[in-house]
């Protein structure tokens, strides 16, 4: 799927259509610290193998893509929905 870099969308906070830059969002790492993240690293630490089954056959042939548009006049950023799709460009 491309996506132009900029592209005309409703603004709520302009309360008008303007202009959005639209950028591309790329997961952060997951913190350490969560309770899910410590339950993970508690089963897998020791002899045991890995807590869950292979996911052979079950794998998604798409990923989400998440998009952020900023609009130009605000500078304010609005992230809808992320989509499925096998591969994302954000061209010019």
């Amino acid at each position: 799927m491309k996506k132009p870099r900029k592209i005309k969308r409703y603004c709520s906070t302009c309360k008008k259509h303007t202009v959005h830059e639209v950028h591309r969002i790329k997961k952060k790492k997951a913190s350490e610290l969560k309770k899910g993240q410590r339950r993970f690293r508690r089963v897998t630490s020791g002899y045991r193998g890995f807590p869950r089954p292979k996911p052979e056959g079950r794998e998604k042939t798409s990923r989400r893509a998440s998009l952020k548009y900023t609009c130009e006049i605000c500078k304010k950023s609005i992230q809808p929905p992320s989509m499925r799709a096998k591969k994302v460009d954000v061209g010019e």
